[in-house]
């Protein structure tokens, strides 16, 4: 978070937002993370987080955010797939950026839409990521490239 953080100033994309669950933002840090940027989403709404996610794109005039396709920082089997619908739904594109400590770079792709093939959109994404060595390279992505077609 805070090299994400660093990055969007360095590239003056100051305008990215992040979303974090909402109870972090009830707190005393809450206008902490207001400032860094952050978004809140309830998590227990009956407007599940995706559809909240959409509703803002739709409603701000200027929207952007940045999510980890894994939700965790733990290791993964499989990625989740809110960021993905949320990019479906509001018909915004995904712009992947990995930050591969082993090489010190941050990697960036073309922006892309989803399309109507699934299989093959998270195919792209699992492509892109996959090679990608974060500060703790045992929690990446490279082992689920062994299912890519």
């Amino acid at each position: 978070m805070v090299v994400a953080l660093a990055a969007r100033s360095v590239l003056r994309v100051n305008q990215i937002k992040f979303l974090g669950k909402k109870e972090l933002f009830d707190g005393p840090f809450g206008w902490f993370f207001r400032w860094m940027g952050g978004t809140p989403v309830d998590r227990f709404s009956k407007q599940g987080a995706v559809e909240q996610v959409v509703e803002m794109f739709i409603n701000k005039k200027e929207f952007t955010i940045a999510l980890s396709p894994e939700g965790t920082r733990k290791k993964v089997e499989h990625l989740r797939t809110g960021f993905y619908h949320i990019a479906k739904k509001a018909c915004v594109p995904i712009v992947m950026i990995g930050l591969d400590f082993a090489n010190k770079q941050m990697l960036i792709a073309e922006p892309f839409f989803t399309t109507d093939n699934e299989q093959k959109d998270f195919n792209h994404i699992i492509a892109f990521f996959g090679p990608v060595k974060g500060k703790h390279p045992e929690k990446g992505l490279g082992h689920l490239t062994e299912s890519l077609n």
